[in-house]
């Protein structure tokens, strides 16, 4: 129940009769021009948000590290001041 072969050729003849073959050419390139540009907005888009995606983890662990040295900080002053207690 398909498009047969003798059916796509015969679509493709009148194709090329109302439209020309040097009208189809250009169109064919444009097209695939049109899909490479495509293509590299969505890679650029997906390496922006790569790019975006490891500052904001860069960050996270910045923050991450700034708590830990003065969670670090604070138990050394805490240790200093109960052996100064002790002592």
């Amino acid at each position: 129940m398909g498009i047969s072969i003798w059916q796509l050729l015969i679509i493709l003849a009148i194709v090329l009769l109302l439209f020309g073959a040097k009208r189809l050419r250009n169109l064919g390139g444009d097209l695939g021009a049109s899909v490479k540009g495509f293509k590299r907005a969505m890679h650029d888009g997906a390496a922006e948000g790569d790019d975006k995606q490891l500052s904001e983890q860069a960050d996270e662990s910045a923050a991450g590290d700034q708590a830990t040295a003065s969670q670090a900080a604070s138990d050394a002053a805490g240790e200093a001041a109960s052996k100064d207690k002790a002592s």
